[in-house]
């Protein structure tokens, strides 16, 4: 299990893909990580500012959202079933709507 690793995670709601977005020393070494929940279903829509848009080069099935705008911290036991794993150019992407989801600005 590694940062930027998709696995599959049940919220509550269902089977989803998460993207772990925890820092590595983290998810080498504690029992919770934090991660990005992704739809289940093929995406039939534009991404909005919040969001990303992953696909097969990801090792998902189809084009997927990835909602950057809540991190949730789970257990690693709650993981299950290794999809793939986050593009460098995604992996860009999502640093960059993260921040700009949160409103994190530099002063």
């Amino acid at each position: 299990m590694r940062q930027w690793d998709i696995y599959t995670y049940d919220p509550g709601y269902g089977n989803h893909p998460v993207v772990i977005v925890s820092h590595p020393d983290r998810v080498a070494n504690k029992s919770d990580v934090e991660i990005l929940i992704c739809s289940s279903q093929r995406a039939n829509r534009a991404t909005t500012p919040t969001e990303v848009m992953l696909d097969s080069a990801d090792g998902l099935n189809w084009e997927t959202i990835c909602k950057c705008d809540l991190i949730v911290s789970v257990s690693t036991s709650d993981l299950h079933q290794p999809r793939g794993q986050v593009t460098i150019e995604r992996r860009r992407q999502i640093i960059s709507t993260i921040i700009r989801s949160h409103n994190w600005v530099l002063f």
